[in-house]
C-alpha cells in the first residue's frame, strides 16, 4: 500500500457541488431499478453537474470488474451473475429521464465468453425500442481482442463506438490491467472496417507520467485509424492505493491540446481538467453528424 499523500488540487479543479431535486431524483431512480452508473462507481468529478442536468452514463454488467487498473475506482473481483433483464431496466430509466443521448459503458467481464457484448447489443436494442429518436453511445472494453464480440455490438448500430486508450503507449502496461495499447488501436481500426458509418471515439487521461510528445503521438495513432472524437482530461487519484498524480495540467495546456487535436483532423476534441469520456457527449454526437 502506498503511503504517498495525495497532493492538494489546484484551484481550477475545485468542484461546485449541486444536490438539487434532479440529482436526488436520479439517485433514487437508479437505486429503485438496481442500476449502476459509472458516474458513481468511478467517482466522476462531474456527477453533480451531470445529474443535476438529468444526464448519466449507465454501467451495465454489474459493478464488479474482472480487471484492476491502477487508475480506476471501480470495484474489482470475480462477478457471480449476469442480469439478463438489465437492458430493459436501463431503457426504462432512460425513458423516464427523457434523455436525448444515452451513454452505456460496463465493467470488464473477462469471465464471459463474449465479454458481455450480447448485453451491450440488447441494451442498444431496448433503448431504440423505447426511445427511437435518442442517440446511443457505447463505451466498450477491449473484449480481449475478440472480433466477434465487437461485431455483435456494432451490428446493434450504436451512434458512437467509444473505446478508451487511457494513456500513452509507454505507460499502458503500468496504468491498465490486461488491456494493451495496440489492441485498443486495433479495436478502433476494426470498428471502422466493420461499420465505417459509425463514428469512433477515444479518451486519454493526463498526469500519470506521460510526456508532451507522447500525447501528440497518441493523437497521431488514433487519427491513423480514423478515430473521429477524442476527449482529454486530468487524472485524479481516487485513493492512496492508486497511481499518484505526477502533474496537474493547467487549463491553458488543455486548450493547446484541443488545438493540436483539431489540427490533426478530429471532428471534435473535448479537452479540459474536468473532462471525462462521457462529458458533454450529447454535444459530441452533434459535431460528428455535422462533420
Amino acid at each position: 500500500m502506498s503511503t504517498r499523500q495525495i497532493e492538494r488540487k489546484p484551484d481550477w479543479l475545485k468542484i461546485k457541488l449541486t444536490t438539487g431535486d434532479n440529482f436526488k431524483e436520479l439517485k433514487n431512480m437508479m437505486r429503485g431499478k438496481t442500476l449502476h452508473t459509472v458516474c458513481e462507481e468511478a467517482k466522476c468529478p462531474n456527477i453533480h453537474e451531470c445529474w443535476a442536468n438529468r444526464t448519466a452514463t449507465f454501467m451495465i454488467l454489474g459493478d464488479i470488474c474482472t480487471r484492476a487498473c491502477r487508475f480506476c475506482a471501480v470495484k474489482t473481483g470475480l462477478p457471480t451473475e449476469l442480469d439478463l433483464q438489465e437492458p430493459e431496466r436501463v431503457a426504462e430509466a432512460a425513458e423516464q429521464m427523457g434523455l436525448q443521448h444515452v451513454v452505456v459503458t460496463s465493467v470488464a467481464r473477462d469471465d464471459l465468453a463474449d465479454g458481455g457484448a450480447s448485453i451491450f447489443a440488447a441494451t442498444i436494442k431496448a433503448l431504440r425500442k423505447r426511445l427511437p429518436l435518442c442517440s446511443v453511445e457505447v463505451l466498450i472494453p477491449d473484449f480481449l481482442g475478440n472480433e466477434q464480440s465487437l461485431r455483435t455490438v456494432l451490428e446493434a448500430k450504436p451512434d458512437i463506438l467509444n473505446h478508451n486508450i487511457e494513456t500513452v503507449e509507454r505507460l499502458s502496461d503500468k496504468v491498465r490491467a490486461k488491456a494493451k495499447y495496440r489492441r485498443s488501436i486495433q479495436l478502433l481500426e476494426r470498428s471502422k472496417h466493420i461499420a465505417p458509418q459509425i463514428p469512433t471515439k477515444s479518451s486519454i487521461m493526463l498526469g500519470v507520467g506521460e510526456e508532451w510528445d507522447e500525447i501528440l503521438k497518441t493523437m497521431d495513432d488514433l487519427r491513423e485509424v480514423d478515430c473521429d472524437i477524442m476527449t482529454i482530461g486530468q487524472y485524479l487519484q481516487p485513493s492512496l492505493n492508486h497511481l499518484p498524480v505526477t502533474k496537474y495540467y493547467p487549463p491553458s495546456e488543455f486548450a493547446d491540446l484541443k488545438a493540436e487535436g483539431m489540427k490533426r483532423g478530429f471532428s471534435h476534441v473535448e479537452s479540459g481538467p474536468m473532462v471525462r469520456s462521457s462529458y458533454h457527449a450529447h454535444e459530441q454526437v452533434k459535431s460528428v453528424k455535422q462533420a
